[in-house]
């Protein structure tokens, strides 16, 4: 019983992550954010079912999901300085 209550919030938070991530395609935060929040989704799903016996490989997972968030905010930042904003129309691979 636990696992589907588990299951069902993992779907709905990766689903609307997914929806978000679909939807917002103006602001590169917007989208890096949406990206977090499916990596949340997918986190508690990797907690609850695979890590009940080691807590080793879920702290891998949050090592990468770091390094995953501070190479996005490198990118927003650099972006933000080069073009003046974090639109996606502003940016552009010919510069």
């Amino acid at each position: 019983m636990m696992k589907a209550i588990i299951g069902s919030i993992f779907l709905v938070i990766f689903m609307s992550g997914m929806w978000i991530f679909s939807s917002k395609r103006k602001h590169l935060l917007a989208t890096l954010l949406s990206l977090e929040f499916m990596v949340l989704g997918v986190f508690i799903l990797f907690f609850m079912f695979i890590s009940l016996s080691s807590y080793f490989y879920s702290l891998v997972f949050l090592t990468f999901t770091a390094c995953e968030g501070a190479l996005g905010l490198t990118i927003l930042i650099s972006m933000s300085r080069t073009h003046g904003a974090d639109y996606f129309s502003s940016f552009s691979l010919s510069n």
